[in-house]
């Protein structure tokens, strides 16, 4: 087959990312591939057809969904009838999994094979989903190594193919020349803020993040930078920003300079938090969702830490300010503790070194592109 179609999928940032490296790999494998589906601006300069913007489906949490079903339903349709269409040889989900299992079941349903990349978090809530996954996925690439027991148990086709951050932590300029450049002095400490890829998530943390960085700007007189997700509303963070006081400077760009020139990172929990870790930037996470979200899932949820750094290290290495304890009391609290004591400083940075060792270099979107190729 020379010139496969391919449905790709991709529902947040950090998905439409990896979906962009293994379309790229895949082309050099099959140059004349064709891929369609769902993502932002990276996925299409890679070359694909989206036929649905990812921000539609970026939500998160019991009543956000609710409020988005017949939203979705329609999504889930469109693309059931373009792949009628199209008849692809395969087709990539990519995280998302509320929304992505769905549609792997109507896929299988069609004839057309799944290869799911990046695992839903079963083995944090919802280990059900297992059972949901050996029925329609005909593998799953796996990003974390301690992944794969769960799915060797379970009986599930997969493969630990490392982590694709790995690839594109690629940093360059240094902290002295991102300083210069953007007019920042280098005697004062630089604080990254990272509310969140969806809106509805800056919505719920930036007021709270603000206001934080308005008080350390003031008592350690901090340079404070915003990173935007490019595809979100350009607006949006001007827009709820105009409240505040604070001098920020607002990135939507050059995210992972901002992130290894800062002193500090004050991120959401996700893959941000990840990021910063590997980067090997001290960060404090947060996460905020809706009280009606949390009091349904909390009962099911079977860990004790939210944030991915501090269960790859197996203890809790950053702190994590979740839901009411996400206040800006806490948020000064817990960055002036890391912007003053070095000694916890260097224990962070130095558990960061140990999470990015184990991770390895395995080369992710390369294994990924083979993957797809062995499937059709």
């Amino acid at each position: 087959m020379s010139d496969p179609a391919i449905l790709i999928v991709a529902g947040e940032k950090s998905g439409e990312n990896y979906g962009a490296g293994l379309v790229r790999e895949f082309r050099l494998l099959y140059p004349r591939a064709e891929f369609f589906g769902v993502g932002g601006s990276n996925m299409a300069d890679a070359g694909v057809d989206i036929l649905v913007p990812m921000d539609r489906l970026a939500v998160m949490g019991l009543a956000e969904v609710v409020k988005d079903v017949p939203r979705i339903r329609k999504i889930l349709r469109r693309l059931a009838t373009e792949a009628s269409a199209r008849r692809p040889a395969a087709a990539v989900l990519i995280d998302s999994p509320d929304f992505n299992l769905r549609l792997a079941r109507r896929l299988v349903k069609a004839g057309v094979p799944v290869l799911y990349y990046v695992s839903p978090t079963v083995w944090a809530w919802r280990k059900s989903r297992l059972k949901t996954i050996k029925s329609v996925v005909r593998k799953m690439l796996l990003i974390f190594p301690f992944e794969e027991r769960i799915y060797a148990r379970a009986g599930i086709p997969h493969r630990y193919i490392g982590h694709p951050l790995l690839e594109r932590l690629r940093i360059r300029s240094s902290r002295d020349e991102f300083f210069r450049d953007r007019g920042l002095d280098p005697a004062r400490p630089l604080i990254a803020l990272m509310p969140g890829s969806r809106e509805n998530e800056i919505r719920r943390h930036l007021a709270v993040v603000l206001e934080a960085a308005v008080r350390l700007q003031s008592v350690r007189r901090a340079q404070l930078v915003l990173i935007q997700n490019p595809d979100l509303d350009p607006a949006l963070l001007p827009r709820l920003s105009v409240a505040s006081k604070a001098d920020i400077l607002l990135l939507r760009e050059d995210a992972y300079e901002a992130m290894a020139a800062s002193d500090l990172v004050l991120s959401a929990c996700g893959t941000a938090n990840l990021e910063a870790a590997l980067l090997g930037t001290p960060l404090v996470a947060f996460y905020k969702i809706s009280p009606l979200t949390y009091a349904a899932g909390r009962p099911f949820v079977r860990i004790r830490d939210y944030s991915i750094v501090n269960i790859l290290a197996g203890r809790r290495i950053v702190p994590e300010l979740i839901q009411r304890r996400m206040t800006p009391d806490a948020l000064v609290r817990e960055a002036l503790r890391l912007l003053d004591d070095s000694g916890a400083r260097l224990e962070m940075k130095d558990a960061f070194a140990r999470i990015r060792a184990e991770l390895g270099e395995k080369r992710a979107s390369v294994n990924a592109a083979r993957e797809l190729a062995a499937l059709l």
